[in-house]
């Protein structure tokens, strides 16, 4: 079985299969979509791009299809990501109008999300903390869900998502079919299968989540102030489009702003950003109108746009488990792409674990000497607003030395000593007169 035409699909599915030219299934695919058709409970490790949406969406459009009564509930970690659910699920059930999907996300218009829920969809795609709001005012029942399927577990862990979802569980009937898809599979992620899902078929395809072969891994060393230029000079090498991901909402925001300054067109997209912002950015990245797209780590999970060419890690990513969805945002669907990080002298020793982790083939860094700086004082430095003398800044060289009392002669008469003016004796930037002068600088990331 490597065709979808092959599978035992409703006219309407394979109808909808053929308008997204889906002919041949990916290795999940094949291994995941016969299971799940049997009705088994599975737990999938798989890379980032290997098609895992289908994978579990096919089968349960199919079952939504065959059986008038039958309900999905689809939980996904990010808003990106559920949207991104919804609108694939959509495209599934293009041949029959009458069965509506409905998406229950944060930072969305609530009313709207309950008028939607009064016209009974068959398919429901959440993230844990709002689905939570509708379940405790019961503008929703759990009751009909026949088919309930985690998508990235791993990262709903991270999020801290596990006293939700047991909450929401307990809203859900006990006979069901469910489902956990994950791209790294630790202890942790085994202990939420086990919770949720009732003797898994275990799937591993990418057992120690290693980046697809397509991608082409590259690194090179450059100091914090280096950046800015750095990307800038990247940037211009590069054709087509580009995520360029940072640690922080604020680097991201300066990061943008410079970019623009340079007449790229880019935006951005974090945690800080309003949903409707958010919702902006990924279409306008989605039509080409910005080729360059600035994220944090909210856009590493689950964010699918086929035409990605370039991920750029303007910093490493906090945990290491995200270089590997980070970089798996280029490459889908077996394409190709290129993944280049910036690797300060002091992250060396992340890097080699990185390296050893992923098995990262022939990538030695390239580029500047070591900096025998602390990063943590570099990002001082640039996040801080600029103070008016170095002595405020409170580096160690600034503090101006205690001045030496002339010693006297006692003579048995009290005796005063002027205190000399600060005004006319201190030197320059020791806490004096202040007679140094700005330097306009650009503004750093």
């Amino acid at each position: 079985m490597k065709k979808f035409k092959d599978l035992p699909f409703t006219e309407e599915l394979q109808k909808a299969l053929t308008d997204l030219n889906f002919t041949e299934l990916t290795e999940t695919q094949k291994r995941v979509v016969p299971e799940m058709l049997e009705k088994r409970d599975v737990m999938v490790c798989a890379e980032t791009g290997s098609g895992k949406t289908a994978a579990y969406s096919v089968p349960l459009v199919q079952e939504i299809f065959t059986n008038e009564s039958a309900m999905g509930l689809i939980l996904a970690p990010t808003r990106e990501l559920a949207h991104q659910i919804a609108d694939f699920v959509r495209l599934l059930l293009v041949h029959r109008p009458d069965i509506r999907v409905t998406s229950l996300v944060g930072g969305a218009d609530m009313r709207k999300q309950i008028k939607a829920l009064k016209r009974d969809p068959k398919v429901i795609v959440a993230t844990p903390g709002r689905l939570i709001d509708h379940l405790k005012r019961k503008n929703v029942s759990l009751q009909r869900v026949s088919h309930l399927v985690l998508d990235e577990g791993d990262r709903m862990l991270d999020m801290g998502f596990s006293p939700q979802l047991d909450d929401i569980c307990k809203y859900l009937p006990k006979e069901r079919l469910s489902s956990l898809f994950t791209a790294t599979l630790s202890g942790k992620v085994k202990k939420l299968a086990e919770s949720y899902l009732q003797k898994p078929k275990e799937i591993m395809l990418s057992p120690s989540s290693l980046p697809v072969e397509t991608i082409t891994q590259k690194a090179i060393q450059v100091k914090f102030k280096e950046k800015d230029d750095r990307v800038v000079d990247e940037l211009n090498q590069r054709q087509g489009s580009v995520i360029v991901f940072t640690k922080t909402k604020n680097r991201t925001d300066i990061l943008t702003k410079l970019l623009r300054s340079y007449g790229f067109a880019v935006d951005s997209i974090h945690g800080g950003k309003s949903q409707g912002q958010r919702n902006k950015a990924i279409a306008n990245f989605r039509k080409g109108k910005s080729r360059i797209l600035c994220a944090t780590d909210i856009a590493a999970r689950g964010l699918d746009v086929p035409h990605v060419e370039h991920v750029i890690n303007y910093d490493l990513p906090m945990m290491n488990e995200d270089y590997v969805h980070r970089i798996g945002r280029t490459a889908r669907n077996g394409a190709e792409g290129e993944a280049l990080s910036f690797v300060m002298p002091e992250e060396n020793g992340q890097w080699k674990q990185l390296v050893r982790k992923y098995k990262i083939p022939g990538v030695e860094l390239k580029g500047g000497q070591g900096d025998n700086r602390k990063s943590g004082s570099e990002r001082k430095r640039t996040f801080r607003k600029k103070k008016k003398s170095s002595s405020e800044e409170g580096s160690a060289s600034s503090f101006k030395p205690r001045s030496k009392k002339k010693k006297t002669k006692f003579s048995g008469k009290k005796t005063t000593q002027k205190k000399s003016s600060s005004r006319s004796n201190a030197k320059p930037g020791t806490g004096g007169s202040k007679s140094f002068s700005k330097k306009k600088r650009r503004p750093r990331v």
